[in-house]
């Protein structure tokens, strides 16, 4: 029997379930898979929309990782500041295969000094900070770039998941959980700054920009630690 492939996702107060909860789904499918949900503690962490997650590791139990996933979400600034979750990514990393992340999770691998050099994903309205720890931001659902694997906003994480199946064990094999899912979204268009009508993507942007300010200015004061 082949040994299992450990995959990681980083669990924290405020993350957005869906950047978690939507590659999780998918990939617990894939062949040789073991899923850990890790945290400092094991007690119910809450997702920003009021869902409690149950982690199933700590920090410091969980054994060595073959693909880590940080998830984004509104508590992913505190996570940046983090020395204790940073020195977990940097250790983990160490050993893993793939280091992957959606939504604004990859500024937390950034911050971790582990996507500095490298192409990576992000929500469309927070990619440009990535330059500041070193990335470059690319506006797809999914950047591939050596062992990054990192998601654009939200629901691109299932899409994330299914191009982890595909590298890892061929298209046949991620088509047919796709299937096996019934994942063949059919969506309204515009979920993309560029496809969206611009009155939309004002309102949009107008109602983000109150939201942005505290959490700018955390990101801001990381880069600033980071360089």
């Amino acid at each position: 029997m082949s040994k299992p492939f450990h995959v990681g996702f980083l669990l924290y107060p405020n993350l957005t379930q869906l950047d978690m909860t939507g590659p999780a789904q998918v990939l617990h499918r894939m062949p040789g898979a073991t899923v850990h949900f890790v945290w400092k503690r094991i007690e119910p962490v809450m997702s920003d929309c009021g869902l409690a997650l149950l982690p199933t590791v700590t920090l410091a139990d969980c054994p060595q990782l073959d693909l880590i996933c940080v998830p984004g979400g509104y508590g992913c600034t505190e996570m940046m500041a983090d020395e204790e979750v940073l020195d977990w990514l940097r250790r983990q990393a160490a050993g893993a295969q793939w280091l992957t992340s959606v939504c604004t999770g990859s500024l937390v691998l950034a911050a971790a000094g582990l996507l500095d050099g490298y192409r990576a994903g992000c929500h469309w309205a927070w990619g440009d900070h990535l330059a500041g720890f070193g990335a470059t931001y690319v506006a797809e659902r999914t950047v591939v770039d050596r062992n990054r694997i990192t998601a654009g906003g939200v629901t691109s994480g299932i899409d994330f998941a299914f191009r982890v199946i595909e590298k890892l064990h061929g298209r046949d094999v991620a088509e047919s959980i796709q299937l096996a899912l019934e994942y063949d979204p059919q969506p309204l268009g515009g979920g993309t700054p560029k496809t969206a009508r611009p009155e939309i993507l004002g309102a949009v942007q107008g109602v983000m920009a109150g939201r942005m300010a505290a959490r700018v200015a955390a990101l801001e004061a990381a880069a600033a630690r980071y360089q």
